[in-house]
């Protein structure tokens, strides 16, 4: 029901979603009118794949998590959460607000055992794919454990989602040399190094475009300032493109012959294509859906979700622990 288009793009999503997983079934939640109403026109097949849960309540983008933890028990987020935490729901998918579903996610569903805190993690594109990256803004702050348990929780998703059997681990860091960086990366680093993952060593910022590591790892203040500054300079190139090309009908005509090729890149860039950033750590599957996303991003996030659910990431993650930890007490 949130986000910045609600129904008009959250139903249409759900039914490409369930287009392209003919056995998937989706709960919506939120006023059960307006949903009703946004489903007429659904092909009576799909319809059919749909239950609609009534929510009298909506968590506005702007209000603070602790108010909607507090005073909206009954909105369409907390709702969905409570059912995945029944076991009516496999997975929660919303593009309401951000704070506010983790806090409500973390409160309900609880964290898994060994892991501290949830983390935020999303896939951005680079030269060869795509690139996760984690935490991207739920911890400002991170001690040693914290980013390991993150690496760990990484490579449990990473494997769910790309069919990658050991994904590789990159630590983000000032610079290549084992002499970078402050005490609590290099801490880090030695920890990974001696754990089971596919730890490949430090890396820069501008790796991530590279796409050295399948993950990059590092503290939800300095992950959330990179995914901002990548977010600016890529509103910046597009902007000084269409500027150019708007120069002169010389430019113009310059457009046109490039056009095909601008187009190519566009598709490839479209975040769209990546939307979906999973909530980790809880003992159940919650996916952020950006809330400015269109159709095609958010059934993107419902598509990651399901194939979390299909692939139990929330255990795969326990394990990968569980034999980390093992690995860490025979050493």
């Amino acid at each position: 029901m949130s986000g910045d288009h609600g129904p008009s793009v959250t139903v249409p999503a759900a039914l490409d979603a369930l287009r392209r997983h003919p056995e998937a079934s989706i709960l919506l939640i939120g006023d059960e009118g307006l949903l009703q109403g946004a489903l007429d026109d659904a092909p009576q097949p799909l319809r059919e794949r749909i239950e609609i849960r009534h929510a009298s309540q909506v968590v506005a983008m702007d209000e603070l998590p602790s108010q909607a933890l507090r005073g909206k028990k009954d909105s369409s987020m907390r709702v969905a959460i409570n059912l995945v935490k029944s076991g009516e729901a496999g997975a929660c998918v919303s593009a309401g607000n951000t704070g506010a579903l983790m806090a409500t996610a973390r409160y309900v569903l609880k964290m898994l055992p060994g892991i501290d805190r949830p983390a935020i993690c999303s896939a951005i594109p680079d030269l060869v794919d795509k690139t996760y990256v984690l935490d991207l803004g739920a911890n400002a702050d991170c001690e040693v454990e914290h980013l390991v348990q993150f690496a760990v929780m990484g490579s449990a998703l990473v494997s769910a989602l790309d069919d990658k059997a050991a994904p590789s681990i990159g630590l983000l860091n000032i610079g290549e040399e084992q002499i970078k960086g402050n005490e609590r990366v290099k801490q880090a680093a030695q920890l990974l190094q001696q754990s089971g993952l596919n730890y490949k060593g430090y890396v820069e910022g501008h790796h991530l475009s590279a796409g050295v590591v399948d993950i990059i790892v590092t503290d939800g203040f300095s992950g959330n300032v990179m995914l901002k500054a990548i977010e600016g300079t890529a509103h910046y190139i597009g902007q000084k493109i269409r500027e150019e090309f708007r120069r002169n009908l010389f430019t113009r005509l310059q457009a046109l012959a490039a056009m095909p090729s601008l187009n190519r890149l566009r598709r490839g860039m479209n975040p769209q294509r990546y939307n979906g950033a999973s909530f980790l750590g809880l003992r159940g599957i919650v996916v952020k859906s950006h809330g400015g996303a269109d159709r095609l991003g958010f059934a993107t996030a419902i598509h990651a979700a399901l194939i979390e659910a299909e692939q139990g990431v929330p255990g795969l993650i326990s394990r990968s622990l569980e034999n980390n930890l093992d690995r860490e007490v025979r050493a």
